[in-house]
């Protein structure tokens, strides 16, 4: 069936391998069909998915490797809001949200946005690499490993994205297939928001 093929995708630590969960909600196959309104006139934007500022937690530091071989550390995107996406080659939900991010990256870059993809395929860049150009992937993809799934909750599906804010704190994990415009909406009101003064260690740098 259709909607089995978008169902999250569990990653399975102690079998080190990834399985499928026979779990769907209407409310993601509804978001689906959501679209985003146009309007010629600046908006405020209100999501949802958006934690309170009080209440958002600092997001882990991580070095990984890009297809250049040169280390990404996310503390190097601070002051800039980051959609941090976590996905798989295989990953039918993954392949959903992909052309979306390539927009988001296209429309926002120049607004202190960015997308970072953490790749989690077991046969890192070799499937990555003919992936991202066949689809022409127009963001930044970083390889994945265990560790880094650790300091992210050890994630229990693929997809998992957040959305992190220009201070370094996560403001929202969508966990599965999440719809276009609640993405947009939180990209939209994050980048509307302002950043709190530069405070030392906001992030601890991974070595």
């Amino acid at each position: 069936m259709e909607a089995d093929r978008l169902q999250p995708v569990n990653y399975n630590e102690h079998e080190g391998d990834f399985v499928y969960v026979a779990r769907v909600s209407a409310v993601m196959a509804v978001a689906l069909l959501v679209g985003s309104g146009c309007s010629s006139t600046p908006r405020t934007v209100r999501a949802a998915s958006l934690k309170p500022n009080k209440d958002r937690k600092k997001a882990p530091d991580f070095a990984l490797k890009d297809a250049n071989g040169q280390t990404v550390h996310l503390s190097d995107y601070r002051g800039k809001v980051v959609l941090l996406d976590f996905w798989a080659t295989w990953c039918g939900p993954c392949k959903v949200e992909i052309p979306w991010f390539q927009e988001f990256e296209r429309q926002n870059k120049d607004k202190g946005f960015a997308v970072l993809g953490v790749a989690m395929d077991d046969d890192g860049w070799d499937a990555v690499k003919p992936f991202a150009q066949e689809r022409g992937i127009n963001y930044r993809l970083v390889l994945g490993n265990d560790d880094v799934a650790r300091l992210y909750g050890d994630l229990e599906a693929l997809p998992t994205t957040l959305l992190i804010d220009r201070d370094g704190n996560i403001a929202s994990i969508h966990v599965g297939l999440t719809g276009k415009s609640e993405f947009e909406d939180g990209i939209q009101e994050l980048l509307q928001a302002p950043s709190d003064p530069p405070a030392p260690a906001l992030f601890v740098r991974a070595k």
